[in-house]
């Protein structure tokens, strides 16, 4: 699904020089690299504040402590997601409300949202599916209405760019109270481990997140609040600083396959090809289309026997997942999240993609959709 030897085999003497002056330093733990990275990052998202963390899953954690919410106050979370969205508001005592999905874009549906929110409602979490912003704008209206935080899971979007209708532009995870991301390898900017961070234009929760983040600290052996130990370290930082002056580079190479892919598959009813939003770039972490009257399990048979993967994100929805059963949700009650669960199906989609691989891709694809 993703070549990251070949993408490292182009920046390899940048990567390998960048890691090699971490070693010669010794500074592993909130090295100089960090600092760097942290401040090319703040510059790239034209946002005030960034904090490194261990992992996008404790980016989003950390974020929602730093909201001081209360157990039992309920965050509006999509169904249709990874479940560290509704995860680490379930490990902090929250309830977690799912709603469902707009099924052109796979982003939170804004007339869900507006019927969900209760007295209780304290956040919303819109999680930027696949590389394109939820409706932002929506969004913002509806929390301020409400007053209601907005925290941003922006873990497969970095790069892409949310469009105002006065004509402002931001990138994605710099509009709400907190964005948060991944680095993991296989996403668009991704380190050689784990690693994530937090974005805020806020001075008061970034001072709040880079204490919890240090254990609560921000005087050593002070702790002012009750925190974790979530830190990027200064090999991954070194690596993510290298792969930050490419970013653009590879959201455009991403989008040159979707378009090669868009080109090839709208050709055919039974494929729907993912929609691009008029108010968001795309960066394409994820291709992934929509099969309508195909056998997928046989279709993803046929292309593994052709030495091609095919992945599905997501087989089941947060209201049906065991662990986050609840009696107020029944199978049905979330139709188009159930439905793309149902008929979802991802094709590679890197940087390092060629003309030719694709060829015989989508040639495997129309092959099996013509049979």
């Amino acid at each position: 699904m993703v070549d990251l030897k070949s993408q490292y085999e182009k920046i390899k003497t940048e990567v390998n020089a960048g890691i090699q002056e971490v070693i010669d330093t010794t500074a592993f733990i909130k090295g100089g690299k960090v600092i760097d990275f942290q401040h090319d990052l703040e510059k790239y998202l034209q946002v005030k504040h960034v904090i490194p963390v261990g992992n996008g899953t404790d980016a989003l954690q950390i974020a929602l402590m730093a909201l001081c919410l209360k157990s039992g106050d309920e965050v509006i979370v999509p169904t249709f997601t990874f479940i560290a969205t509704a995860e680490v508001a379930a490990l902090l005592g929250l309830t977690p409300v799912v709603v469902d999905v707009d099924f052109e874009t796979f982003n939170i549906s804004i007339d869900a949202l507006k019927k969900t929110i209760t007295p209780r409602t304290k956040a919303i979490v819109p999680v930027h599916l696949f590389g394109q912003n939820a409706n932002m704008e929506a969004i913002l209206a509806i929390a301020k209405e409400n007053n209601l935080y907005v925290v941003e899971d922006a873990c497969q979007s970095i790069g892409s760019e949310f469009s105002f209708s006065d004509g402002k532009k931001c990138q994605s995870g710099t509009m709400g109270d907190i964005g948060c991301t991944s680095f993991f390898p296989s996403k668009n900017l991704g380190c050689f481990g784990d690693g994530g961070a937090i974005f805020t234009n806020n001075d008061e929760l970034a001072a709040k997140m880079r204490s919890i983040a240090n254990h609560g600290m921000e005087v050593r052996y002070y702790h002012d609040h009750v925190g974790v130990n979530s830190r990027l370290d200064s090999i991954q930082a070194a690596v993510l600083d290298v792969k930050l002056r490419h970013l653009d580079e590879y959201c455009n190479a991403r989008r040159n396959a979707a378009d090669y892919y868009d080109k090839v598959f709208s050709t055919t009813e039974k494929i729907l090809i993912p929609a691009r939003s008029s108010f968001s770039t795309h960066v394409f972490h994820q291709y992934t289309l929509k099969l309508i009257g195909v056998n997928r399990a046989e279709l993803i048979k046929h292309l593994n026997d052709k030495g091609i993967p095919a992945m599905i994100y997501y087989p089941v929805p947060l209201h049906l997942q065991k662990a986050y059963q609840n009696s107020r949700y029944k199978a049905g009650d979330f139709p188009v999240a159930e439905k793309l669960c149902e008929c979802v199906m991802s094709l590679p989609m890197h940087t390092e993609l060629s003309n030719e691989q694709l060829e015989y891709i989508t040639n495997s694809v129309m092959e099996f959709i013509k049979k």
